[in-house]
């Protein structure tokens, strides 16, 4: 039932549309003309009339009020898709600002067509006073988490801080590209196909990284230990030459590699490098470094050695006297 009216209010596909326009319009204008008067005899009578207090209403005043408000957000609808497709038309605009512009306009002309259906239905426009301190109220207590979202999802199209095709990272983990934006909730595409939707306010109150905001250049971090003895001049040039070689890795800034660690069982080296597109995969050419200086490191005698203790026994023969003894 609910699709049926929401097919009726907003119709999909032009013939529909003009169709159920046309016949609402020609409702109204046999209605205006006194051409329903049939209709008003039958329907608009004192037996059929509901009464409460001061209020009452017939059939006849409940079915023109149906057709009126169906013609009226009917209208509503068909300009707030005018509007967007016009907005989305815009390319000299950024995305974002186009999804704002759109969003602000739905919402005011919305409000109008409420305004304007409740002119038509009689309502007096004061009572609003009462109906805001009572949305007031409800926002306050139940609704405060639906209106942060909201005003949130508003505020990140106003920044321009996550927009769509951004890839994010939450604080727990979640790392996906943005898909969608809505008034509640940000839809994000995770890297192994999941859909997740994000409420706006997280993306406000929590600290997210946008790991393409202002650029999509990445930096890729590699650990690599070798064992002592080994020719540590050998081994930095190994390692560099296996970041410059791949086709991911940029030129500017070029690659580093630095000596950080004399640990217990190895000398341990850090390596750095760039790629431009984090979007095209940061795994990829990490994997495919750490492959190549494996086959650098083997082809040149460089070991990486396994983590080993020494252990001395001062009074060997006290041992060997315990270990008999049990």
């Amino acid at each position: 039932m609910g699709d049926f009216w929401k097919h009726i209010i907003k119709p999909e596909g032009p013939w529909a549309r003009w169709l159920i326009f046309i016949s609402l319009l020609g409702i109204v204008i046999a209605g205006v003309t006194g051409h329903l008067a049939i209709v008003s005899q039958y329907l608009d009578t004192e037996a059929l009339t509901f009464r409460a207090g001061e209020f009452h209403v017939s059939p006849y005043d409940a079915l023109r009020a149906l057709v009126l408000l169906v013609l009226i957000f009917w209208v509503t609808a068909a300009i707030a898709d005018l509007v967007q497709h016009r907005v989305r038309g815009l390319s000299k605009l950024h995305p974002t600002t186009r999804t704002l512009v759109s969003k602000i306009f739905q919402i005011a002309i919305y409000i109008i067509a409420i305004l304007i259906s409740m002119d038509v239905l009689g309502l007096n426009l004061t009572t609003l006073t009462v109906f805001s301190g009572a949305v007031g109220i409800g926002i306050g207590f139940g609704l405060q988490t639906i209106a942060s979202n909201f005003i949130s999802g508003l505020i990140l199209l106003l920044e321009r801080s996550v927009d769509i095709d951004d890839l994010i990272e939450l604080p727990d983990g979640v790392t996906g590209f943005v898909r969608k934006s809505r008034a509640r909730y940000t839809l994000l595409e995770t890297l192994d196909g999941k859909e997740v939707l994000v409420p706006n306010e997280d993306f406000i109150t929590n600290r997210v990284t946008n790991w393409t905001l202002s650029t999509s250049k990445a930096r890729v971090e590699i650990s690599v230990g070798v064992a002592y003895g080994c020719d540590l001049e050998l081994a930095h040039n190994l390692i560099l030459e296996a970041a410059t070689e791949h086709a991911m890795c940029m030129s500017d800034p070029a690659p580093q590699c630095f000596l950080r660690n004399f640990g217990d069982s190895s000398i341990d080296f850090i390596l750095t490098f760039w790629v431009e597109d984090i979007v095209a995969g940061r795994w990829r050419p990490q994997s495919d470094v750490m492959f190549a200086i494996w086959h650098k490191f083997r082809d040149n005698g460089i070991e990486i050695p396994f983590p080993q203790r020494d252990l001395h026994i001062k009074n060997a023969a006290a041992l060997k006297e315990a270990i008999n003894a049990q």
